[in-house]
């Protein structure tokens, strides 16, 4: 039976834990100088015409040096992003992956419009925003310090944010998350269930995906 560290790990649903656990290597790396934040970093001339491909997936893994800035994010990320796949995407991994990759998309076409290189932080946003807006009454207590409900949770956190940083612009990949986040509940919470009626490409993931994750 593990114990410790090793029962903790294993608790965490599949997709966090795969997540949380590449960003954590990659960061690790990074520290050793076996690779740069120059080589994982996103734009499309470096992934498309210089044909670096893992650049991809990369800029979604590294969450920056090992810092306070560093814990913060791996903290809410993990919390929130355990707590959306344990609730709303219960034995549902295909579905919580599909999520995820259709707003590893969206950050993609639109981060050289907003300068941002490193989309980790951004795609942590997304779980913990939708968390946020399906447990409106849910009260949140910030290190004991106050407490907002679940709504205001992202909001509070972009201001965290920079407030550790020291610069607004810390933050504004917070805030794009944010915002794609908003996409994906939208899509999900509004226009599926309630102006269509049922699962769309949106909210469902396709079964081919559902057969990787032996889910079909």
């Amino acid at each position: 039976m593990p114990v410790g560290i090793e029962a903790w790990i294993t608790q965490i649903p599949p997709i966090t834990r795969a997540w949380l656990a590449l960003s954590v290597l990659t960061s690790i790396a990074v520290q050793c100088q076996l690779v740069t934040p120059l080589q994982l970093y996103f734009s499309f001339k470096s992934a498309f015409t210089n044909f670096q491909f893992w650049r991809v997936l990369t800029t979604f893994f590294y969450f920056g040096s090992l810092s306070l800035d560093f814990v913060f994010h791996m903290f809410f990320f993990m919390r929130y992003s355990r707590l959306l796949e344990e609730s709303s995407f219960a034995n549902r991994k295909a579905d919580y992956f599909w999520l995820l990759f259709q707003s590893g998309v969206l950050l993609l076409i639109i981060s050289p419009l907003v300068n941002l290189p490193f989309l980790s932080s951004p795609l942590a946003f997304v779980p913990i925003y939708l968390w946020s807006r399906r447990h409106p009454s849910t009260p949140i207590s910030l290190f004991g310090l106050i407490t907002i409900t679940a709504p205001y949770l992202p909001l509070a956190l972009v201001g965290l944010s920079w407030v550790l940083n020291g610069t607004w612009r810390a933050a504004a990949g917070d805030l794009v998350g944010c915002a794609v986040g908003h996409i994906g509940w939208f899509l999900r919470d509004v226009w599926s269930r309630e102006m269509v009626g049922g699962p769309t490409f949106f909210s469902e993931a396709p079964d081919g995906l559902k057969r990787m994750f032996g889910e079909l």
